[in-house]
């Protein structure tokens, strides 16, 4: 049972991005962005996206650091991994759920 978060490699909107997951609940990934204040709209079917400013806050409150293929797999392997899906015109798409 642990967070996870990928190094800040993802390009996006001029920063660079990390993901943070957790591989037991998604209940438990909630509660850890709320005790680290990451804002509800961060969330992303199955993850956080975590700005490269606010990666080490991640590791001190207890964000295990792994790389990007071993964070998938362990998403995957706890069955939370939510892929977006293709749309009608076979675009990937799909909507944005909400952090509790």
């Amino acid at each position: 049972m642990a967070i996870l978060i990928d190094p800040p490699d993802w390009p996006g909107h001029g920063r660079l991005w990390s993901h943070l997951v957790s591989d037991s609940s998604l209940a438990e990934l909630h509660d850890f962005a709320r005790r680290l204040g990451v804002p509800p709209r961060a969330f992303e079917r199955d993850h956080y996206d975590l700005p490269s400013t606010r990666y080490a806050d991640a590791v001190r409150l207890g964000a295990v650091e792994v790389g990007s293929r071993e964070l998938v797999a362990r998403l995957t392997a706890a069955g939370l991994r939510r892929r977006k899906r293709a749309s009608s015109t076979g675009a990937v798409g799909g909507r944005r759920e909400q952090a509790p």
